[in-house]
């Protein structure tokens, strides 16, 4: 994968110019001004963290009860409406607060609470997660700019389960790396999916992605894996986009599971550092990163997007 890069090496934008000629010196995402926190209506069913912010433990189990997977079929698809919604006011000079008002309304306006909204205390309805930033990007005054892309993080909660999407669009014309990294990005969520199978161990997933990953020159952030999802926005399943090594106990899909296959590849080292913010996690070596997510049923034989753009 690409490390640390020297002055005179080629720049990761694959411009076929020098690194110091190019993106060196590039100005690093940073922090805007953050909009007051917006409302639900009244109408709108919440998840029990909604006024807490803390969500409780329910021990949810793994494999779906058929109704609550019929559930989750319609909310997968309400939060894949939005996320097509939110992703089409990508533009420069657009601020990622304003694309957290889109995402908010169109929650609201399909009968959902933005899931992210007082999770743990998220201030906002959506995540964008800009350029070098791995995830859980906070939406702000910060104008998106011409060649930056941006992931953005969809979930909503609707008929008392979430469902869980997000991608990484570019904004305006992006550099040739960057598309690059976006396609691979796409690939490795897609090469995820085709390990799930009801007797594979969930391992296989990550074994998978880091595969299409490595062949590709890029690395795999450890930090953050996918989950169960259902009644519970997090459940207890975690599901790595990375090889876990052998595990004899590693766990076993079966039909009824469902959760989300998320990975989140960079340019560089998988490393990530955190902002003071306690949300905003970039890499280490500020290179750019790229993120792609379904909310994945286990079929009979095979998977189920439940989250499939409309």
């Amino acid at each position: 994968m690409i490390t640390r890069l020297r002055s005179n090496d080629p720049c990761w934008c694959a411009s076929g110019q020098k690194f110091k000629r190019c993106h060196r010196g590039a100005p690093a995402v940073r922090p805007g001004a953050q909009s007051p926190r917006r409302t639900v209506p009244g109408h709108i069913a919440r998840p029990p963290y909604a006024e807490s912010g803390s969500p409780p433990d329910r021990g949810e189990a793994l494999v779906k009860a058929p109704e609550v997977i019929e559930r989750m079929r319609r909310t997968g698809l309400a939060a894949a409406e939005v996320l097509a919604k939110v992703a089409a006011a990508v533009a420069p000079g657009v601020t990622t607060d304003e694309l957290d008002a889109v995402a908010h309304d169109e929650a609201v306006a399909r009968g959902a609470y933005p899931s992210p909204l007082n999770y743990k205390g998220f201030p906002k309805s959506v995540c964008t997660s800009v350029n070098e930033v791995v995830c859980h990007g906070i939406p702000d005054s910060r104008r998106l700019a011409d060649g930056d892309i941006c992931n953005i993080d969809v979930t909503v909660y609707r008929e008392g389960v979430h469902g869980d999407t997000n991608l990484t669009v570019g904004v305006g014309d992006i550099d040739p790396g960057s598309a690059r990294l976006l396609r691979v990005t796409r690939e490795c969520l897609d090469r995820g999916i085709a390990a799930v199978a009801p007797g594979r161990p969930i391992g296989d997933i990550g074994r998978a992605i880091e595969a299409h990953a490595t062949a590709a020159g890029y690395g795999v952030v450890r930090d953050f894996v996918g989950h169960a999802i259902g009644e519970e926005f997090h459940g207890r399943l975690v599901v790595p986009h990375y090889d876990p090594g052998p595990d004899p106990g590693d766990l076993v899909m079966a039909p009824g599971m469902t959760f989300t296959i998320e990975p989140m590849i960079t340019m560089g080292d998988w490393e990530v550092r955190m902002w003071p913010d306690g949300w905003t996690a970039v890499t280490a070596d500020g290179l750019r990163t790229a993120q792609f997510e379904h909310t994945l049923l286990v079929t009979e034989d095979g998977a189920e997007v439940l989250t499939a753009a409309p």
